[in-house]
């Protein structure tokens, strides 16, 4: 039987583990979590050794956290006894459905690199609930999620997390204050839900208008959309003479409208 130790957690390659050691930036992370109602429900993502958890307990707010490493979990059990069953071992991404609060909540988190993204698409299926997203991650990501159209660093999740939320690029923070220091820069970014409820188009379609669109970048629309068989009529439209990232979310909505209003004429 392996022995957990619970004095210290060794960061593992596998886990994308890099642990944040930096006090100053630890606090100001928490602090840009911007809780509006009392006794505000907070997820913290992949806890690691508490560097975020213990300015978060010193809020007022009902907190729980997910961590997948059991000798990370093993450490806050022991260093945050009051924590109890608040802490959740287990896959954050494996989880079927984040009903951890009855209402609706705010997400923080050190991020692993390598699923980042994947935690985004994961915020975005469960966006009724989650109202505002404060993370570390790589500064790469970050400011590809926060470019605005006409930027070469807007692209697939730019558009499909901008749809539904407001994203602010808040500091970069430097490979030194990790442990161990990882090989790029990092960057604390904060997402918060907007007002739109739905895309009043088919989402589905959607999301295959912008990953088609994005992944032929360099292409107008009307030659990277060509796979999905458009109606002559949006064949011609002068918005399809734009690349993908000329595009603002709004255009792209209209344009998934447009596509499906086309369709649904051409099949009557």
């Amino acid at each position: 039987m392996r022995i957990v130790r619970t004095d210290k957690v060794r960061p593992k390659k596998s886990l994308g583990q890099h642990f944040l050691h930096d006090q100053h930036i630890a606090q100001r992370i928490v602090d840009a979590l911007t809780l509006r109602d009392q006794r505000c429900a907070v997820l913290e993502i992949g806890p690691g050794m508490g560097v975020l958890t213990k300015y978060l307990i010193e809020k007022d707010i009902q907190l729980k956290l997910v961590e997948i490493d059991r000798d990370s979990v093993a450490y806050l059990h022991k260093h945050y006894p009051a924590l109890g069953n608040n802490l959740i071992e287990g896959d954050f991404l494996e989880l079927n459905s984040l009903d951890f609060f009855p209402n609706h909540f705010s997400i923080i988190g050190n991020f692993p690199y390598n699923i980042s993204s994947q935690i985004f698409f994961k915020v975005l299926e469960n966006r009724h609930q989650v109202d505002q997203v404060v993370c570390m991650l790589q500064k790469e990501v970050a400011e590809r999620m926060a470019a605005k159209h006409g930027n070469k660093t807007y692209g697939i999740l730019s558009v499909l997390l901008q749809a539904y939320y407001s994203i602010e690029l808040l500091f970069k923070v430097p490979p030194g204050v990790f442990t161990p220091p990882p090989n790029v820069m990092s960057a604390v970014i904060r997402l918060e839900r907007n007002a739109r409820q739905s895309l009043e188009c088919d989402e589905q379609l959607f999301v295959r208008v912008v990953k088609q669109g994005f992944n032929n970048r360099r292409k107008t629309l009307r030659n990277a959309l060509k796979n999905l068989n458009l109606p002559a009529e949006v064949v011609g439209l002068k918005l399809l003479d734009q690349r993908a990232e000329q595009l603002s979310v709004d255009e792209f909505i209209n344009l998934t409208r447009i596509i499906e209003g086309s369709r649904a004429a051409s099949s009557h």
